[in-house]
């Protein structure tokens, strides 16, 4: 989950603090327990590191200067091993002469084992990270082979986990050599200076000429280039791509939080995932899918898996696609689904969902689906990620650069990716629903104007955040496609406003969550379209009028001309009409402002929640 970044720039330019520094800024989502620098300055390293978050390595640096110089690396950190402390942040020396620096994104599984042979030798340490571990064998390994990427080969050999891992050695100015192991590495190609980075958030203000890197695989940049090796020390290459976005588009553009403009971004979001699915006679077509049509003409089972927001995400595309497709659909877990057991063939289609592609628990359930025989395609937002290498195909959202940690546009492109997904099966399968694909992508087509609308209807949404600061506790009710959005809105308030909040599935209320009712006990209803099949609007609106009964203070989201809710609602927020099933699209913006905007009037900070990161690249 850390945000690393390393650079080495050409002789005549000292700037690497400076392009350290706007990294780490733009990588900070990713964990801010600490923050740190390391720099080749003269015959030695210097380094600076602080706990808490960048401000105050920033502060650190104006007290204690760092001399200029052209090749470093920085690193923000999401403690795993050893709390938040200054001796516990990145960046780690190693050896005696302290020449080295290291920093690390991951987990050393085997560490114990081998800080207990250092410790023979005689090897004092100073934090009780699994990073120093590593710090010191590869300080050793430099000592025997006195080059830095054969040295880091000979290490990596031993390490077992997850990780990510970028070295400077002051004996080798110039350099700097990183590694990677299911944990997230991309390279970014400059003039006159190449860069590393946890993603290309690091690099962005500098190049969008980028490069993927496999795993299991070392790679070495110097000012004039970069080479790539395996572990094995073989010669690799990696596959060259260029970020469609730019710096821009990472700032917050007048906002006042990433999360406020990531909420406002969301009508481009859904809008740029749905670009280029469709051919000239209206049929989808999805260029990313490397699976044949045949292969997914003989699914007869779909298995998503993904974690929290993500998982949401499946939740809703498993109404639609089972409605589109007659597949049953399956949501699991991913941290959960290698233990279940799981019962999947080569007619089994896992889909897995992830925003950066490197959510470690996700990536698992990748391997292991694939490891049983089943067909995987990754929904994910970030090229160059590893999920979407270890799929059989990918299916990109352009969510573009999401920064808060709680998610808002990516889970809208992950839903509306899914859409498309179940739609071209559909297509793929005939049937009385593929006739119909062309028509809902149509109605997908209109969404972005009807967020566009929603957004700027939410000053009232807003004022009741405001009023509500003091509140403790929130409850959420959903039916079909409502309930996940229930249960996400309850999600961003948890993470937000470090409250307590729950999502129910409104038929559920009778069979236990009705004692929670109390007078004044807030509730939102997400109420299903009139149009709703099955009578399922007629039995929201009488769960409404059983929680009102005993005291609650209702908040409803309804869609525009739904009288019936007037009588039994304190509050009502209008949605703009949309198909039943693409109505999650809508209804959960209002949730989204409620959380954001409540976090806000408690001072909590909105884009940074306490004990949270961006990526969960560790299980």
């Amino acid at each position: 989950m850390c945000g690393i970044v390393g650079y080495v720039g050409r002789a005549e330019d000292d700037s690497a603090l400076d392009v350290l520094m706007e990294g780490l800024a733009r990588l900070e989502y990713r964990g801010y327990d600490s923050a740190g620098v390391a720099l080749v300055t003269g015959d030695h390293t210097s380094t600076r590191k602080k706990s808490g978050k960048l401000a105050n390595l920033r502060a650190e640096l104006e007290a204690d200067p760092l001399p200029p110089s052209t090749t470093g690396i920085g690193h923000t950190r999401w403690a795993t091993h050893g709390g938040p402390t200054d001796e516990n942040a990145h960046p780690h020396r190693g050896g005696a002469d302290g020449k080295l620096a290291l920093i690390h994104n991951g987990i050393i599984e085997n560490f114990h084992s081998l800080k207990r042979g250092l410790l023979a030798q005689g090897t004092v340490f100073t934090s009780e990270t699994d990073t120093e571990v590593v710090a010191h064998l590869l300080a050793a390994a430099y000592d025997e082979h006195h080059d830095l990427t054969e040295a880091m080969r000979v290490v990596v050999a031993d390490l077992e986990g997850a990780f990510t891992l970028l070295a400077i050695h002051a004996d080798q100015p110039g350099v700097v050599v990183g590694a990677r192991r299911n944990s997230p590495l991309v390279v970014g190609l400059g003039a006159d200076a190449n860069y590393l980075g946890s993603d290309v958030a690091a690099f962005i203000g500098y190049t969008r000429q980028a490069l993927e890197l496999d795993q299991d695989q070392i790679v070495t940049i110097t000012a004039d280039g970069v080479t790539v090796m395996g572990f094995d020390g073989a010669p690799a290459e990696g596959k060259a791509f260029e970020v469609t976005w730019d710096a821009a588009a990472a700032e917050k553009g007048g906002y006042a939080t990433f999360m406020e403009k990531e909420i406002h971004d969301q009508p481009h979001a859904v809008a740029d995932t749905l670009l280029g699915r469709t051919d000239a006679d209206g049929r989808l077509t999805l260029d990313e899918m490397d699976i044949t049509e045949h292969q997914l003409r003989e699914i007869d089972r779909i298995i998503v898996v993904a974690c929290g927001t993500a998982a949401y995400a499946g939740l809703v595309a498993k109404y639609a696609i089972e409605h589109w497709t007659r597949i049953p659909v399956e949501v699991a877990l991913a941290h959960e689904f290698r233990y279940c057991d799981p019962i999947v063939n080569d007619r089994t289609l896992v889909v897995s969902i992830s925003q950066s592609g490197e959510t470690m628990d996700t990536l698992m359930a990748v391997k292991h689906a694939r490891l049983l025989g089943a067909l995987t395609i990754s929904v994910c937002n970030t090229h160059g990620a590893t999920i979407p290498r270890e799929s059989d195909a990918v299916l990109y959202t352009h969510a573009g650069p999401e920064i808060a940690v709680a998610s808002t546009k990516a889970f809208l492109a992950q839903i509306t990716a899914c859409y498309v997904l179940g739609l071209y099966l559909a297509q793929l399968r005939g049937g009385s629903f593929a006739d119909d694909a062309q028509s809902v992508m149509k109605q997908l087509g209109e969404v972005p104007g009807k967020i566009e609308t929603l957004l700027g209807r939410m000053d009232r949404v807003k004022e009741i955040a405001g009023f509500m600061a003091d509140t403790r506790s929130v409850l959420f009710l959903g039916r079909h496609v409502g309930y996940p959005v229930a249960m996400e809105g309850a999600l961003k308030l948890k993470e937000l406003a470090y409250i307590h909040a729950e999502g129910f599935a409104a038929g559920e209320l009778k069979h236990g969550p009705i004692a929670l009712i109390e007078p004044g006990q807030p509730v939102f209803v997400i109420v299903p379209s009139p149009s709703s099949e099955h009578g399922l609007h007629g039995k929201v609106v009488s769960n409404i009028q059983e929680i009102r009964a005993r005291g609650a203070r209702t908040i409803v989201i309804a869609e525009e001309g739904d009288e019936a809710v007037e009588a039994f609602a304190d509050e009502v927020i209008r949605v703009p009409v949309t198909a039943p099933l693409l109505a999650p699209l809508l209804t959960v913006v209002p949730l989204q402002v409620f959380a954001l905007w409540l976090s806000t009037a408690k001072g909590l900070d909105v884009d940074q929640p306490r004990n949270l990161a961006k990526s969960v690249t560790v299980e």
